[in-house]
């Protein structure tokens, strides 16, 4: 038997089949451009839905391919999940049709709405310990209702864009999983929508999806949808995540105390805890784990990006096997380098720098490597203070990932030891989850059947 698990991002669809023990059978991407069909204000993001479908189909119709190649039936494939961004939000008429474009995760036009949320929905974000943004799917359709009434008033739901791909592949458009509510105001505690929506915005809790928890069933593939993939309609589609969640579990951590660090161009933490973690200042915000735990995390604004900028045009391979003969290096560097920064403390107008001189270009590389690590342990040990659990391993992801030197420098900073994972997308996470209560009880059992390691970095100790 074999599961799929199939990620929509921002610059194409990607779809892994794999046999219950994580063995690939079957991938493919297909690549889509970001931008938008007409030229849009500034800080607007917005995309077709027709380019989601368009390359996810090709991607599952491509798996089928390998599949028969293979001489594996597709009545095999037991479970499907989709990931996809978290915050983008879609009006659909009752048919599923769209009525305009995605407003995406990144867009920006709601500020005014995420402030006055924060005012209107103040029980609701003490209750659960952060604060909407203008990135948060509900701010954006309060604008919607604002500024788009014909649109609003004919609206039957507002969806997320993995729920889109699940109305495509099922017909029903009317469910989305708890992971994906969160930015749209739902209420994790208490397991229902807010009053205040209805209440004080004036918005239909009918027009929001039915929630479902990571990993329950939804409906069996369509049969409409069986004709254009190619997959059985006995395959059922299971409720997936947002694409930062899948690739949690991808990472390989699910228990308490576990923690994923994800340095791409920024520094990305979530980890498992038993309590709900709460933090007033708003720089961390909490998932639900499918298991009734918590998944607190939040971002850095600094991260690998640093390198990019800092060094441009240099052999940044040639630095990085050098940069251990300076350590530990006597410059202290905040590795900012755009304004603003939201965690380890929140500040728009922060900038990174550095203190103390040198004219070796090696021993400047190494400190923004210390400097990235020191950011690291700090939030860690904000996340300590807060209540979180923090145990001795991190699962590291991310391009910074890739540096052996930069891990054994954080394993260092941090006196953690340090696992990478093999495979860490947000599609093999999408995999685990439709496996997580088809093939397995839990998504722990699916993630520890499932998730493979390639290196583990032990600190060093002086």
């Amino acid at each position: 038997m074999y599961i799929i698990g199939l990620d929509v991002g921002t610059q194409g669809a990607r779809a892994i089949c794999c046999d219950g023990k994580g063995n690939i059978t079957a991938q493919f991407t297909v690549p889509f451009t970001m931008e938008p069909e007409g030229k849009l204000p500034a800080g607007w993001s917005e995309q077709n839905p027709q380019l989601w479908w368009q390359t996810a189909r090709k991607c599952l119709q491509e798996i089928v391919k390998e599949l028969k190649i293979r001489n594996t039936s597709t009545e095999r494939i037991t479970a499907l999940a989709v990931t996809s961004t978290s915050g983008t939000i879609l009006p659909i008429r009752e048919d599923g049709i769209p009525l305009r474009a995605a407003i995406m995760y990144n867009d920006t036009r709601a500020v005014e709405e995420a402030q006055e949320l924060n005012e209107i929905g103040k029980d609701l974000t003490e209750k659960l310990g952060y604060r909407f943004s203008s990135s948060f799917a509900l701010a954006k359709i309060l604008w919607v209702k604002r500024h788009e009434p014909k649109i609003f008033d004919r609206t039957w739901r507002f969806i997320h864009a993995a729920d889109y791909i699940v109305g495509k592949l099922t017909g029903r458009f009317d469910v989305s999983d708890i992971s994906n509510t969160l930015k749209t105001g739902y209420d994790h505690l208490e397991g229902k929508w807010p009053t205040f929506i209805e209440r004080s915005l004036g918005i239909a809790t009918t027009m929001l999806p039915q929630v479902l928890n990571i990993g329950e069933t939804i409906a069996p593939i369509s049969h409409t949808a069986s004709q254009e993939v190619g997959l059985s309609s006995t395959t059922v589609v299971v409720a997936g995540a947002t694409d930062g969640t899948a690739s949690f579990f991808a990472s390989g951590a699910t228990r308490i105390g576990d923690w994923n660090s994800t340095l791409g161009t920024t520094l990305v933490v979530r980890g498992v805890s038993r309590q709900l973690v709460k933090d007033s200042k708003g720089r961390i915000y909490c998932h639900r784990h499918p298991q009734g735990y918590w998944l607190p995390g939040g971002a850095s604004s600094t991260g690998g990006e640093c390198l990019k900028k800092k060094f441009a045009g240099e052999n940044l391979e040639m630095l990085d096997k050098k940069a251990l003969q300076k350590l530990p290096t006597n410059l202290i560097v905040y590795p900012l380098v755009r304004k603003g920064e939201r965690l380890p403390f929140q500040n728009p107008e922060a900038e990174g720098f550095v203190i103390g001189e040198s004219n070796d270009q090696t021993e400047l590389y190494a400190a923004y490597l210390e400097g990235v690590g020191y950011v690291e342990r700090w939030i860690y040990e904000i996340l300590e203070e807060l209540g979180a659990e923090v145990g001795n391993k991190v699962f590291v992801t991310g391009g910074g990932a890739k540096s052996q030197v930069w891990l054994k420098i954080r394993a260092s900073i941090l006196g953690k030891q340090l696992v990478r994972p093999l495979l860490p997308e947000a599609a093999m996470g999408a995999a685990v989850i439709a496996a997580s209560r088809t093939f397995y009880e839990n998504i722990d059992q699916a993630v520890q059947s499932m998730i493979r390691h390639d290196l583990v970095v032990e600190p060093q100790v002086d």
